[in-house]
This record gives structure tokens, sequence and C-alpha cells, in this order.
């Protein structure tokens, strides 16, 4: 019996439940991926108590017929046996719910009507978890769609910054799409990077907040401080609790680092230009400002978007603006 059975080029290794006949003569490893689940030729022949080789007939006779199609149904899976002793991998065929029971309607109808009940089951619980996910996934995507519905209701914005808007909510789906595909185990989800992360200290801040005065030419409320929440916020995105980091890795710290400075409105004037210049900052220190091409991670107008989205974003809807930020400058951008 095969120990463990992973799909080739497919990242994870799904699910393995057991299937027991009522008889209790049979049981089964059963390779659950996909939304369907797969048995091999050894496997298919013991469920039905039939030779490999009558199995095999009719297999062939069932995609000879166009009954089902092979590609369809049929897929390679890298199998890890013991053989003398030591681990031995090999690339075994395996087969879907729908070839498993097409071969049961040859050879043991009533052995396959359980099986059948079972697997759906099996399935229906499944499908539902990752319903259940995606239910939540598709929740964030809405609240999104939401605030971008709120700042153009609530600014005048032109075309381009329209744009952006949308352009976020369209990564953000796309993000998305990819947590989906892992659930599904088509694709990896880039992670946070981790390692030593710089912060930016209240006096950098501060002569930061000095130059944007000088170079926009503005009033002496911009940047005054309205209390110490500035400060407040710069050290929070870094602090640890027993040894680890509150907000692991550079992406987290860098979006709880906007959404801090966004939302604790700090200053009289200038709160969210301020915010901005600051968290570009933090991303330029950590060497992230940049991808490896040269070119900005974040456009400027999506820069704008992304603040304009936190300071209009209700409190409640703040785990979904963090995460619309991180997926936007993770290592997939």
């Amino acid at each position: 019996m095969a120990k463990k059975i992973e799909k080739t080029g497919t990242p994870g290794k799904g699910e393995i439940v057991l299937y027991q006949s009522p008889d209790g003569k049979t049981a089964l490893d059963v390779h659950l991926k996909g939304e369907t689940l797969w048995l091999s030729l050894n496997q298919i022949a013991g469920l039905f108590e039939r030779n490999k080789s009558v199995i095999s007939r009719h297999l062939r006779n069932i995609f000879r017929t166009g009954e089902l199609d092979h590609e369809a149904t049929v897929a390679f899976f890298a199998t890890v046996q013991e053989e003398g002793g030591r681990p031995v991998e090999r690339q075994i065929e395996f087969f879907n719910l729908d070839a498993i029971i097409s071969v049961g309607y040859r050879v043991n109808s009533k052995r396959g009507t359980q099986f059948r009940i079972w697997a759906t089951n099996v399935l229906r619980d499944h499908i539902l978890k990752g319903y259940s996910v995606n239910r939540t996934r598709l929740k964030e995507l809405r609240q999104s769609l939401k605030l971008v519905g709120q700042v153009l209701d609530r600014y005048e914005v032109d075309s381009d910054q329209a744009k952006a808007l949308l352009s976020v909510v369209t990564d953000y789906a796309f993000a998305l799409d990819l947590l989906d595909d892992y659930d599904h185990q088509r694709i990896k989800v880039g992670r946070v990077r981790k390692g030593k992360v710089k912060g930016v200290s209240y006096k950098e801040a501060v002569q930061i907040i000095a130059q944007l005065r000088k170079t926009f030419g503005v009033s002496a409320l911009f940047g005054k401080e309205k209390d110490a929440s500035l400060e407040s916020s710069l050290q929070t995105v870094m602090q640890s609790f027993d040894g680890r980091d509150l907000y692991p890795g550079l992406e987290e710290k860098a979006a709880h680092f906007l959404y801090f400075l966004v939302k604790n409105h700090s200053f009289v004037d200038g709160n969210k230009r301020i915010a901005a210049a600051l968290f570009l900052w933090f991303m330029e220190k950590n060497r992230a400002l940049y991808g490896k091409d040269g070119k900005k991670r974040i456009a400027d107008n999506a820069l704008v978007a992304i603040t304009l989205m936190i300071a209009e974003s209700n409190p409640a809807e703040k785990e979904t603006m963090v995460k619309l930020v991180v997926n936007l400058i993770n290592s997939r951008n």
C-alpha cells in the first residue's frame, strides 16, 4: 500500500480519506484532490474484487467508446512505496470518480453504488468547506468594491485616479484568485518577506515632514502634530511579544504602517500626504520600493487610491485594507 500520494507538478499533498466497504472486507486510502477523488488500478481492482486485467479491459472500453474522456479522468501521481525495506517513488496512473463508477456499473453494481454514495458524501463535505473559505474571500472583495464607491462619491477624481482605484480592486481580485488556486493546489502563493526589518524613527519622520513642508511650500499647520499618535504609530508596527513580531514580515509591517499613519490622523493638516511619504520611505529603507527591473512596485496613482481608500474605510474593515495593501506590495508584484 502506498504511504504517500502526491500529484506530479502541483504543490501540496491533497487529502487522504479512508474508505471501508460495509462488509468490512475492503479498506482503501482514497486520494481527494481537485474536487474529485482518485484510485489506482490496483485499488479499483481491490474495491470491486476483480483481477487487474478485467478492470483494465473495462477502462479501455470506456475510453474507446467515448463514454468518458481519457485526459479528463486520468492523472499520473508520484507514489512512494516501501520496496525491499526502502522508499521508492514511481509514477502511477490514477483514475477519478467518474471512471471508478463507470467500472463499477460493469463489474459489481452493488459495490459501485455503495462506493458512489460514500464518495458523494465525502466530496460534498470537501466542497462545502472550500465554499465557506471562498465565501469569506468574496465578502472581502465586496467590501473593497464598496470602499471604491465611497471614494468615488466623496472625491472629485480624474480619470487616471478612477482607473487606479479600479486597478486596486482588480489586483485584489487577482490575489483572491491566487488564493483560490492555492486551495485547489494549482499555484503557490507568494509569502511575506521574513528577516530583519528597519523601522522609521520619530526623528526621521520629523525630518521628512520638514522636507515635505519646504518642498510643497505649505503653511506652518502642515505636519503640526495634534498628539503623540505619530510616534505611537511608528513604534507599534515594530513591536514584538514573547520574542515574536506583532506583525510578521516586511509586507505586513508596511501595510499596518500605512494604515496606522492614515487612520490616526496625527496632524492638523497634510495627514494623507505625510502618511504616503513615510510609507514610501519605510519601503525604501527596506529595499522594497522598487522591483528587480527598477520600476516602482506601486504606481503613483495606485498609492493615491490606496491612501484614499484607507482614509474612507470603516475601522471594522481594517483587516480587509491591510490584506489589500499586502497583496499589492508582496513578491507577486
